[in-house]
């Protein structure tokens, strides 16, 4: 795929990984953990290019054909971090850039519309009225930002971002401790194979993921218009 298409590559970054994770690894039935959406979410956000996480799940899979004891199957996108960020590192170091164009949008504006004002009740409902009204307001002129997707996929983060600090603010430690307990479970056999940096955003992503999946709370990333 095209680095030079931000609209495409975005809305297909996370589809892309899960494919080819799934082909790489023989079982296109394997369904990826929270914890793996974490990590890809984890990626797109520090703008690892899709083509280094892909070479990434590559590598780390060749490396473990050549083993000569297999007593386990890859069972989670985490045993290709470390591959990944080293694809990253070597496009980085080559000059390998990600130019943005302006591509046409790969959704109807209706259904922009729609899931502005699907999610804008969901938040609503959820006891936050205030952001239910922002994300209303995105919806009324979806005429608008339809013409600049990236720029309106920034104004749900920041919209996200806000509304995952008052869920925090409101967890008790008692939650807080066993949201911790049930990530520090999945991530300890993987803990020595990534760095601190992306152990810190892989948690952060993991219990942001889990906060608004407990308040039913849905993720407002126009990627999850899929």
């Amino acid at each position: 795929m095209a680095e030079d298409n931000w609209a495409g590559n975005y809305f297909n970054y996370f589809t892309e990984v899960e494919e080819h994770f799934q082909r790489t690894r023989g079982a296109s039935l394997f369904l990826l953990s929270p914890l793996d959406w974490a990590l890809i979410e984890s990626w797109k956000n520090s703008g690892v290019p899709l083509t280094a996480v892909l070479r990434g799940i590559d590598a780390a899979f060749e490396k473990w054909r050549g083993r000569k004891s297999k007593t386990q199957m890859v069972n989670s996108l985490t045993y290709c971090a470390q591959a990944v960020l080293t694809e990253a590192q070597i496009m980085a170091s080559s000059g390998q850039s990600t130019p943005r164009a302006a591509p046409a949008p790969p959704f109807p504006e209706a259904d922009l519309r729609a899931y502005l004002e699907a999610n804008s009740a969901l938040v609503a409902k959820a006891g936050f009225p205030e952001i239910a009204a922002s994300l209303q307001n995105l919806a009324a002129e979806t005429s608008l930002h339809y013409q600049d997707l990236e720029q309106l996929e920034q104004r749900l983060t920041a919209i996200e971002e806000k509304l995952i600090a008052t869920l925090r603010s409101g967890q008790t430690e008692e939650q807080l401790f066993i949201a911790r307990r049930e990530l520090d479970a999945q991530l300890r056999p993987f803990r020595g194979k990534m760095s601190a940096e992306q152990l810190a955003m892989l948690e952060r992503q993991y219990l942001d993921r889990r906060l608004l999946e407990q308040s039913a709370i849905p993720r407002l990333s126009l990627f999850y218009m899929r």
